[in-house]
């Protein structure tokens, strides 16, 4: 059990239980299932791992101090559930802050790391403005967030609604407190120390549709080790509206930087 979360995360795997582990992080408002095409494709080669993060589908909720460094070590239980071998991490907006604090909870076990919807800003507007929408509508706000995760164009597109009505259907399983709590650790400005002595290889990718892209560069600027690939058309959650792409410039970087072996 983690300091302020009420339990074991929750989570799916997919691939053979030998293989190393990759462990995926959802942005807000979605869950694990917005992996579901990582999971079906990157399965291939890792032991997949997407979990729902306090407060979300079927984890356990969170309590009052929830933190950054809970998280990182909830998270980490889950690889340690499945493999003792060093991970690569990947993360969409929230699940790229926690990312990047895992790297820093444990060093040696990280063999990469992957974000998506993800900046670096000196201060964060966006935790108190979801805050305060999520206490004004409540759960069923839930829909609308879901849609501004995608691009203008992939908003029409029956897929999104698809994932967003998915989201609403599963709101019984959800707690709003516990969601507010998530924002609320995140809300503090970055530690000095959180992308500059990050050594891992990092690999940013950012959708040209994303409100967050234009803090991109600044972010690979304060990571040693970075490469940043924008997406053209896709939006926040790149890797829900073009997995074609997200999928092969992840695997390309990976077999660049010794993790997987050339094709």
């Amino acid at each position: 059990m983690n300091h302020h979360i009420g339990g074991d995360l929750y989570y799916e795997a997919m691939g053979r239980p030998d293989a190393g582990p990759m462990l995926f992080i959802h942005p807000n408002p979605l869950d694990s299932s917005c992996w579901i095409f990582q999971l079906a494709h990157l399965s291939t080669w890792f032991r997949c791992l997407a979990v729902d993060l306090p407060g979300y589908g079927r984890s356990p909720r969170s309590e009052a101090g929830l933190s950054m460094a809970d998280l990182a070590d909830a998270c980490w239980d889950v690889v340690d559930h499945e493999s003792s071998a060093p991970a690569v991490l990947v993360g969409c907006s929230i699940g790229s802050y926690i990312a990047q604090h895992m790297y820093h909870r444990r060093p040696d076990a990280t063999r990469a790391i992957v974000l998506c919807g993800a900046g670096w800003r000196p201060t964060k507007a966006f935790p108190a403005r979801r805050i305060a929408e999520y206490r004004e509508r409540g759960l069923s706000h839930r829909y609308e967030y879901a849609l501004q995760d995608f691009s203008p164009a992939f908003r029409a597109d029956p897929l999104a609604s698809w994932f967003a009505q998915m989201l609403v259907e599963r709101n019984d399983q959800a707690d709003l407190d516990s969601i507010i709590r998530l924002f609320q650790a995140v809300e503090p400005p970055d530690p000095d120390w959180l992308q500059p002595d990050l050594k891992a290889p990092v690999l940013i990718l950012s959708g040209s549709e994303d409100p967050t892209g234009v803090a991109a560069p600044a972010l690979q600027a304060r990571l040693p080790d970075s490469e940043l690939v924008v997406l053209d058309g896709a939006g926040h959650a790149c890797h829900v509206e073009q997995p074609w792409r997200f999928d092969a410039e992840l695997l390309e970087f990976l077999r660049r930087r010794g993790v997987l072996a050339p094709n």
